[in-house]
């Protein structure tokens, strides 16, 4: 039984970027795993792409055909890879049963209301794959009671729209610091946690104060479904990927399913290694937002004192 990851997210929330660093880190791991660029405007992808959704349309070709724009030039593409699915399925099969991380489109219309790329992973999931969508937003979004509201509300709507396994993701959280303070702990932003508390926030923005009715009717449709939480990610930080992964392997299955050879035992001895701890909200508040100059003095004195020692090993090996 193969699994994959539907990552999506709006422009710049750092989905390739994150296909990049999961495959790195699974390759690390010794899981077998394979990317899938479902974006036809993605042209310049980092990481090795094993199925390439512009050799089947781009979006240059679309606009320039169609006479149409970038927003309506993605869902024209996607509208035609729904309607020649069989390539896709064709392509997957190939892949055998590799882990599979696809990277999708930014375009939040495809995620919230738009039909294709539903019915896409609904075909997907018919081929036998284990789905979770990974739906990464900025985390600079919490700075702004305004923005965090707005998020809650697209990932809300994602979730209903696509009915399948999800994680939502604040990405970037090694950035948090640079957009200034937060108003509550992260574990607020975290947890989604009582969210009447965020109005008093609104009230204060002048252009939002007209609109304290409506702030609060969304604040009440939020917390009223109870569906939305997040977790944090620092693609370069080796916990928080690890962190992540374990997240994903629950939330799929992967972690109750059937031990896949090699990787599953490097995976495993890797988590007896202590690589297993989890990361509470508290533990990412202190390394990213309280602390963070000095777990960054920590972490470099580490590499260092690693990198001197593998030095004086690797000569001591010459010498005998």
């Amino acid at each position: 039984m193969p699994f994959a990851q539907l990552v999506i997210g709006p422009p710049g929330s750092g989905k390739s970027t994150y296909c990049n660093g999961m495959y790195q880190f699974m390759s690390a791991i010794g899981r077998k795993c394979s990317i899938v660029n479902l974006d036809p405007a993605n042209e310049k992808t980092t990481y090795p792409c094993a199925l390439d959704v512009r050799e089947l349309i781009t979006l240059e070709e679309v606009m320039d055909e169609e006479g149409l724009g970038p927003n309506g030039g993605i869902m024209y593409a996607l509208e035609e890879l729904e309607g020649n699915v069989e390539w896709l399925e064709g392509g997957l099969s190939r892949l055998g049963q590799d882990y599979v991380l696809f990277d999708c489109p930014g375009q939040v219309e495809l995620f919230t209301h738009h039909a294709s790329l539903r019915n896409i992973f609904l075909r997907i999931q018919k081929l036998g794959y284990r789905l979770v969508v990974i739906h990464l937003v900025d985390s600079h979004y919490c700075a702004d009671p305004s923005k965090y509201i707005s998020v809650l509300l697209l990932c809300l709507r994602s979730m209903l729209q696509l009915d399948l396994p999800h994680i939502n993701v604040l990405s970037k959280i090694d950035l948090i610091n640079q957009y200034g303070p937060l108003a509550f702990n992260l574990d607020f932003y975290t947890e989604v946690q009582d969210l009447t508390h965020m109005l008093p926030l609104l009230e204060e923005d002048p252009r939002l104060k007209k609109y304290a009715k409506l702030n609060e009717a969304i604040v009440d449709l939020v917390d009223s479904f109870g569906l939305v939480s997040f977790e944090t990610l620092a693609v370069e930080d080796k916990l928080s990927m690890t962190h992540m992964l374990q997240a994903v392997d629950r939330t799929g299955g992967y972690a109750f399913g059937e031990a896949e050879g090699a990787g599953d035992n490097v995976w495993t001895l890797a988590m007896r290694g202590g690589w297993g701890v989890g990361m509470s909200a508290q533990d990412i508040q202190e390394r990213w937002i309280d602390n963070r100059e000095e777990y960054d003095e920590f972490e470099r004195k580490q590499m260092e004192e690693q990198a001197a020692k593998s030095k004086a090993e690797a000569e001591a090996d010459e010498f005998v």
